[in-house]
């Protein structure tokens, strides 16, 4: 139709001179307004020959005009507006003058005035947009469109509001989508940065290095495929022997010890033994055969269950026997030891009364030096605390060690640090029977010994002692509870009434910073400067107290933090000032029937020193050593003292050997009486 109508007007000025052939301009133009006129085509104002000068300024603007040029600018930017333009300036018939001249359709110049469509829009007045000019066809017949009121296919100014709205809205949708396209690129870009750093590090030659269970080179699948098929022949042998299918149960108990003996105690596959695939495939060859005579889903899933039963009650069984084992172990010691101990003894008393005296006694009770309170039975064990402690001690003449042990103990603990003196340091040996003042009439502790349900308690034969009575109090029962060598610490006035402040320090310890700068520790008019352990739960009061007790529910604090006892600093003017050996016995004596706490001195020591505890730095003192496998190794080598609380004492075999060496680089065993007890590391 547009192409018509340009035709038809292209005809209007044939008879013009000068305008036979089109320049090559025209042609150009023509490719550009094609669009134009594709889309405002049937609103051109098209007139008949007869009137077009006459009757064109008359007629007002076609509804489809103005529609046209609603939507004319998202058709073509400025600069094509531009372009256009320039370029029909010489148009001839077609140029913007020729159509201003010719009144032609308003939407022929919207080219040339390059005008915005918001102020197009806006410049036609609802009153404007009235009825448009009928015009004939051709044929004579009317525009069915062009005639009546056309407005309501005219965009009111709300809606063009609410056009521009939702194209804002895709636009900022646009912009949302975009940002979370990079976002998520990032993040691909760097999961795949830490994953190429894993393929990096990656041993290669490995059969996927996705998989961790292929890191370890002695892999255990064949060893887990074998004790699985071990486990369904005890099974299908049981369904056999009920189904009288004798010769195939015989089959498969054969094929049973011949696995078992291929598999022996391997626990890798690089253990076992060269005919393990032989016996693999021959018991697979076996367990099919059973499967197809044998296979009931029923039977098969209770025989499961009960093995799976009998197999939990075995390691209940085990568990309780290694806890019975390792409180037993932690009861002993070791025979080198014992040999130890023995030969000093008789070298002690062969000694003359002259030779058995310490140097610098003068020390003893000179308050200006450091002193330490050290209470033990094991002369090896003591040995290393005040090995370590001189060691790594920068004034070494300063230091004063307080030992106090038994009567059977005590020639083997002198004559020790008689052959192997502390350097420069001050040591004196005491024994602990020889305290006349330590007595039952004084020591609820000791009185509550010699009552008859302790005895019994102890040393009764039908009290449960062993697995197989089901004792879980074993270690209450630990003969360290009934040596006044562990309630001594309670007695430090009494002990050394001169001194102002002692350190004390147990015999599974070992020293390996200078220690003098905890007798610089402001303690805030408190007793005891100890570390806190109540960095987990069970760390905690209740833990250790029994809060269904009144008295302890009444007087304590279940959530309050615990302390360790192994290194602690007391201050001895402040103990005597506030009575703490009267608090201690009070409460003794109301646990005579163990009812407010087990046995121990942890127990007393909390309740004794409630809320006249300061805390010190952490790194005073590290614990565990004893028990816990997973302490790290730098707040070890950062410790001043560190710890081996717990029964896995570092002079046991059931010792960990990743810390045994902290302990057993402070014993020279090239010494004549531990080669001749046979004690090595």
């Amino acid at each position: 139709m547009a192409l018509r109508r340009g035709l038809s007007g292209a005809a209007l000025q044939r008879n013009r001179p000068s305008r036979s052939r089109l320049p090559l301009a025209i042609v150009i133009s023509l490719s550009l307004l094609a669009p134009l006129i594709f889309f405002v085509g049937r609103g051109i104002y098209t007139i008949d020959h007869a009137d077009v000068t006459s009757s064109s300024s008359k007629q007002d603007i076609d509804w489809r005009e103005r529609l046209a040029l609603q939507h004319f600018k998202s058709l073509l930017s400025k600069e094509v507006i531009d372009v256009i333009t320039a370029t029909t300036d010489d148009l001839g018939p077609f140029s913007l003058d020729y159509f201003r001249k010719s009144n032609l359709s308003a939407s022929w110049k919207v080219v040339g005035l390059g005008t915005s469509v918001e102020n197009n829009a806006s410049s036609l007045e609802p009153n404007q947009m009235g009825p448009a000019v009928k015009q004939e066809r051709p044929g004579g017949k009317q525009d069915k469109y062009s005639g009546g009121d056309h407005s309501q296919f005219i965009d009111s100014p709300a809606k063009l509001v609410r056009r521009q709205l939702r194209e804002k809205r895709r636009d900022k949708r646009a912009v949302d989508l975009v940002r979370q396209d990079d976002e998520a690129t990032v993040k691909l870009e760097n999961a795949a940065i830490e994953r190429s750093k894993s393929v990096d590090s990656a041993v290669l030659g490995k059969y996927s290095i996705w998989r961790k269970e292929n890191d370890n080179e002695n892999t255990d699948s064949t060893v887990r495929l074998m004790r699985d098929q071990m486990i369904m022949a005890r099974v299908y042998a049981t369904i056999a022997k009920m189904k009288n299918k004798l010769d195939l149960q015989q089959e498969l108990l054969a094929r049973l010890k011949e696995s078992q003996r291929s598999l022996g105690e391997a626990s890798a596959d690089s253990d076992l033994h060269h005919s393990a695939p032989e016996k693999i495939k021959a018991m697979g060859q076996v367990l099919s055969k059973a499967k197809e005579q044998l296979y009931d889903c029923k039977l098969v899933t209770g025989k499961l269950r009960a093995m799976l039963q009998s197999a939990d009650e075995q390691v209940r069984s085990l568990k309780k026997q290694s806890t019975f084992l390792s409180q037993l172990a932690a009861k002993t010691i070791p025979n080198g030891i014992h040999c130890l101990s023995m030969r000093l003894t008789i070298e002690y008393y062969l000694l003359p009364p002259e030779k058995r005296r310490f140097p610098r006694s003068e020390n003893l009770e000179n308050p200006n030096l450091y002193h330490y309170a050290l209470f033990s039975d094991n002369v090896l064990a003591a040995s290393v605390v005040v090995n370590s402690t001189i060691l790594n001690a920068k004034e070494p003449e300063k230091h004063v060690f307080h030992l106090v042990t038994d009567k059977l103990n005590f020639g083997a603990m002198n004559m020790w640090f008689l052959l192997n003196p502390p350097g420069k340091a001050t040591i004196h040996v005491e024994n602990v029977d020889e305290f006349k003042w330590l007595n039952s009439s004084y020591c609820p502790v000791l009185r509550q010994l010699e009552s008859a349900a302790m005895k019994a308690f102890y040393f009764n034969q039908g009290h449960p002692s062993t697995l197989s009575s089901g004792s879980s109090n074993l270690k209450y029962r630990n003969p360290k509870y009934l040596s006044m060598l562990n309630h001594l610490r309670f007695y430090l006035p009494e002990v050394y009434p001169k001194l102002d402040k002692i350190l004390f320090l147990d015999d599974d310890i070992v020293v390996q910073k200078d220690l003098t700068g905890l007798w610089s520790v402001n303690l805030h008019g408190k007793v005891n400067g100890a570390v806190e352990t109540c960095g987990e739960s069970f760390h905690r009061f209740d833990k250790y107290l029994n809060f269904s007790n009144p008295h302890i529910a009444r007087n304590f604090d279940p959530n309050a933090c615990g302390w360790a006892y192994g290194m602690n600093i007391f201050d001895l003017k402040e103990w005597t000032r506030r009575d703490i050996t009267g608090i201690y016995h009070k409460w003794q004596n109301m646990n005579e029937d163990r009812t407010l706490w087990k046995l121990g001195t942890l127990p007393p020591g909390l309740i004794t020193f409630y809320r006249l505890t300061h805390p010190i730095e952490k790194s005073w003192h590290v614990l565990g050593l004893g028990y816990n496998p997973s302490i790290d190794k730098s707040d070890i080598e950062n410790a001043a003292v560190i710890h081996y609380n717990g029964n896995m004492k570092p002079w046991l075999e059931l010792a960990m050997t990743k810390y045994r060496s902290y302990w057993t680089k402070y014993i020279k065993y090239d010494h004549p009486y531990l080669r001749s007890c046979n004690l090595s590391e």
